[in-house]
């Protein structure tokens, strides 16, 4: 029987690095990231690290980011698992846990930059940050991006 999947999906580490080598130059995206994460099947953070390990220079506040991302969708979604009648006193406690997190923003707003004269809180949004996540363009230096010319160690 075939496999219902691509076989560029299925690839353990080893093949998928030898193979992004050759389909990294083939990428027009804007986002490396995510383009390597939906190719080969794996997610962000995976991808982030892989792409390091080729030799892209990535920055680290990116990767905090995608982690600081991925708590807050497993927090989400195990509270929609338990759904709102949940108990209450639990789901304050993990709102309060994601509130350490991130202690200038609330369940609305990624960042509180301040509050207008009638008390309302102004800043980034969750959704903004998640859309921006997603179009984060790629950070080459371009020092870095010269440093393979003359050198045999080009990493693909």
């Amino acid at each position: 029987m075939k496999p219902s999947s691509p076989k560029h999906k299925r690839l353990k580490r080893p093949e998928r690095l030898k193979s992004a080598r050759r389909w990294l130059p083939k990428y027009t995206g804007k986002n490396i990231v995510k383009g390597y994460s939906k190719h080969f099947a794996v997610d962000k953070i995976c991808a982030v690290i892989e792409l390091r390990m080729l030799g892209y220079k990535i920055s680290d506040q990116y990767l905090e980011q995608l982690k600081a991302n991925l708590v807050v969708r497993q927090k989400a979604k195990e509270r929609r698992k338990r759904g709102i009648k949940g108990n209450s006193r639990l789901f304050e406690k993990e709102l309060n846990q994601i509130f350490d997190l991130f202690p200038e923003s609330d369940d609305v707003y990624y960042y509180i930059a301040g509050y207008t004269a009638n008390g309302v809180p102004y800043g980034c949004t969750w959704e903004e940050i998640e859309q921006e996540s997603e179009n984060f363009p790629q950070q080459l230096n371009s020092e870095d991006e010269n440093e393979y010319e003359d050198s045999e160690d080009v990493p693909f």
